[in-house]
């Protein structure tokens, strides 16, 4: 179709709207074909066409609101979009006829214009006065009767979350989508029972209680999806979901991440669009896409889609009752863009086996120590539930004392050496703290202190340390500051030590501070690298960056001895033995409840360029979850 081309324009406003440029319409007299043309150009505009005659190709008559019928007929899905009509040329007459050259503009769906020639053919072989020929040709050169225009979506191309090397991490995996049809099901009360016990064999949890309502609510033909599984998961249960009267399957590629639990909480998912997407796009997804849901996969959403493509075409039904499509104009759809970040699989592999056997809510988040980058970010028992990995908000318990004894020895309020008493308790202004287990050690060492993890020893040096040095010791090794990672994260809000009990408190780790496990493995990258740098995941489309902070070194050398003699002496020495380099940490067990014996079980540390934190919840003391835990994660590591 010749002189048709496209370029994006605002969205129209109403339907049938067509305006009539005067200019086009040049050397007509007042009785000439103009003038009839111009009625005919008004009329349509107005859906008034009464001042216009019309006849066909053949001469016969065809009364006007005839031809306002099968014009709205023939526009089909383009009946609510805005198309205006201007005359190109000058009229042309021969004889009884004439022709009037005319360009016809579409405002489409998303901004896209469609514009193409067409001709107003007139006579006035069988009247006094010019007529119209009225044709479907006359709307679009290759109309007939019967066409009508449709609009047809071109999905765009979706683009991959990849990693530093630009390998993709999500790609296409067969996956099922198992579902119940009503008028299938014989008994549903026994139907859900076997189907929970199918779903059990292989750990997915699937909410089945709303199952009567849903069925009751649908029509009975209707497929009521359950659950969608990869196609490994599903083969192992099979046997079990494939003769259950009402069940009913359907197999699908989808763009999934290695396993169901890599990052599945950071990563989010790639899944048809709900009614709710489509409701709130604002037109740009409409039944059957895919979008993302939760993660980097919503967050980036719009990168990684890219953008619709759309065509128009003539549906015209065949002589066998088919219905066949001419395509008259295409916009090509925008492919998405590659989300750029800084997981690495092997990595992220090892934290989520490494969580895999914890029954409670857990969270590992691993760093490399060089230059910051995110390496694997994990969460149990629930992959896909909240990343409390990055946006978590917890105190830190002991692992804190790495802070707090880093801004001791920084201040030369202390040194590893300086003998510090370890007493079973301390009371400060009336508060008592104790350690663990009633441990009193005596006057040690500050060094067997930290490795031992004495609060009371901590409690007893909080005035060395004071306010100011507390905020600042927790400052420069990020916790509390601006980072900008491309999604959401919690770097942490310090307590302001503004009593002695709460000074005391905030120094191991409790009181009002609170942390998230990114903000705690950020800051144990910086002890190992003596230089703390904001953390970074994404990386292209890159975030604003965060200039680093040098810290004392004189004070990390000291400390990172002290995080060694954890693992070899300390509350750590079950990482002893683990394979690869020497492990350096410390251990937490975290208070956060007043009243509750229940506390969160936290290790964080580092081994050559990796450095980590590990969070159970109400996993006990450190030693108990978070240390077999980090031992699970090196051992797959290494």
């Amino acid at each position: 179709m010749g002189g048709t081309h496209m370029r994006r324009t605002p969205a129209g406003l109403s339907a049938l709207l067509l305006v009539l440029t005067a200019g086009g319409l040049t050397g007509c007299s007042a009785e000439g074909p103009g003038d009839t043309v111009s009625d005919f150009l008004s009329g349509w505009s107005g859906g008034d066409l009464n001042k216009v005659g019309f006849v066909t190709a053949a001469g016969a008559e065809v009364p006007a609101p005839e031809v306002q019928t099968q014009m709205r007929d023939l526009y089909g899905d383009l009946l609510d979009q805005k198309v205006t009509v201007s005359g190109t040329g000058d009229v042309k007459t021969t004889g009884d006829d004439a022709t009037a050259p005319v360009t016809v503009k579409w405002a489409l769906p998303g901004g896209v214009e469609w514009s193409y020639p067409s001709t107003v053919r007139l006579t006035k072989a069988k009247s006094d006065g010019w007529q119209v020929v009225w044709e479907p040709a006359m709307v679009q050169s290759e109309l007939s009767p019967g066409d009508k225009l449709r609009l047809r979506r071109v999905a765009p191309e979706r683009a991959a979350i990849v990693d530093a090397n630009g390998k993709a991490l999500f790609g296409p995996q067969k996956v099922v989508v198992i579902g119940v049809s009503p008028e299938k099901i014989k008994d549903l009360a026994q139907l859900q029972k076997d189907l929970a016990a199918a779903f059990r064999k292989v750990d997915v949890d699937v909410d089945l209680g709303t199952l009567r309502t849903r069925v009751e609510q649908s029509d009975p033909g209707a497929f009521i999806e359950l659950v969608t599984l990869r196609r490994a998961v599903y083969d192992k249960i099979r046997t079990d979901v494939r003769p259950l009267a009402g069940t009913v399957f359907r197999e699908e590629t989808r763009s999934l991440a290695p396993t169901r639990e890599f990052a599945r909480s950071l990563l989010g998912t790639v899944d048809q669009a709900t009614e709710e997407d489509i409701a709130n796009s604002g037109g740009v997804l409409a039944v059957g896409d895919n979008t993302g849901h939760g993660g980097l996969q919503e967050k980036y959403d719009t990168t990684l889609r890219g953008v619709s493509g759309l065509s128009v075409v003539i549906a015209r039904e065949a002589a066998d009752g088919a219905t066949e499509d001419t395509k008259l104009f295409t916009s090509e759809p925008v492919a998405g863009k590659p989300v750029k970040i800084t997981l690495d699989t092997r990595v992220q592999n090892a934290a989520d086996q490494a969580l895999a056997a914890e029954k409670q809510p857990s969270s590992l988040v691993a760093i490399r120590v060089g230059d910051g980058a995110v390496l694997a970010a994990a969460n149990g028992p629930d992959p896909g539930g909240v990343n409390t990995a990055f946006t978590g908000q917890v105190p830190p318990g002991s692992t804190f004392k790495m802070i707090s004894a880093y801004g001791l020895l920084a201040r030369d309020a202390i040194t590893a050496d300086t003998a510090v008493d370890c007493p079973k308790t301390l009371t400060v202004d009336g508060r008592e703290f104790k350690n663990s287990h009633d441990t009193a050690l005596g006057k040690v060492p500050f060094h067997v202190d930290f490795a031992k993890s004495c609060n009371t020893a901590f409690a007893a040096l909080a005035p060395k340390l004071g306010s100011a040095g507390l905020q600042e010791a927790a400052g420069v090794l990020g916790l509390g500051g601006k980072w900008d990672l491309g999604v959401d994260a919690y770097t942490g809000q310090v307590s302001d030590g503004g009593t002695a009990t709460e000074l005391a408190a905030a120094v191991f780790g409790q009181g009002s501070t609170v942390v998230s496990p990114l903000a705690m493995a950020a800051a144990t990258a910086g002890v190992a690298k003596g230089q703390f740098q904001a953390p970074t995941l994404v990386l292209d489309p890159a975030p604003t960056a965060t200039p680093a902070q040098q810290l004392d070194q004189e004070a990390i050398t000291a400390l990172r001895s002290m995080m060694r003699e954890v693992v070899t002496s300390g509350t750590g020495t079950a990482l002893r033995s683990v394979p690869g380099k020497p492990v350096y940490g410390k251990t937490g067990t975290a208070e956060f409840q007043t009243g509750s014996a229940d506390t969160h079980s936290w290790f964080v540390g580092y081994q050559g360029d990796i450095a980590f934190a590990v969070m159970v919840q109400k996993g006990g003391a450190g030693s108990e979850a978070a240390v077999p835990a980090v031992k699970r994660f090196l051992t797959a590591l290494n």
